[in-house]
């Protein structure tokens, strides 16, 4: 029985990422990352599970003591029917007062922007990872792809040895 366990996230179809912004960790540099819950209609939790989101255009926005998820792109659930969805709708993020104190914080006075990375599920929870992000320079970009490029070269060097 022991020799059949499998990981946890294999194993359970509830835990699983279902979108990742790709660009984000390409146009900004990450200072801090939480993950928060989002306030969902029944709609938007079904075409979550059906991977109908994007995230590339969404952004955060602290207003006041709440802390919003703006522009993220949710399809409409087909067998919704009249119970549907605005697609793209503000969504409040449900976070620690602390936790949004510090991020809001962060975000007013160094001039650094709220940025979705990933959704993920977790214990059949839908999570949202935000990253506290600083825009990076476009000789910035050229200067972290070189040093990709220099670590998979090494990384393949130590490899056919």
């Amino acid at each position: 029985m022991a020799a059949q366990k499998k990981s946890k996230n294999a194993e359970d179809p509830n835990s699983r990422t279902v979108c990742r912004n790709r660009k984000a960790r390409h146009e900004y540099d990450v200072l801090d990352e939480i993950d928060c819950g989002v306030q969902l209609y029944g709609s938007e939790v079904k075409s979550i599970r059906n991977s109908k989101i994007s995230i590339d255009e969404a952004y955060g926005r602290v207003d006041g003591d709440e802390v919003w998820l703006v522009n993220a792109d949710i399809a409409e659930y087909p067998q919704a029917t009249i119970f549907n969805h605005e697609r793209r709708r503000k969504r409040k993020l449900l976070l620690h007062r602390r936790e949004i104190r510090k991020f809001a914080e962060g975000g007013e006075q160094k001039g650094l922007t709220l940025v979705p990375l990933a959704v993920f599920i977790t214990r059949g929870f839908i999570k949202v990872k935000l990253g506290l992000c600083k825009g990076r320079k476009l000789h910035d970009k050229r200067e972290n792809l070189k040093k990709q490029q220099h670590r998979r070269e090494m990384e393949a060097a130590i490899k056919h040895k």
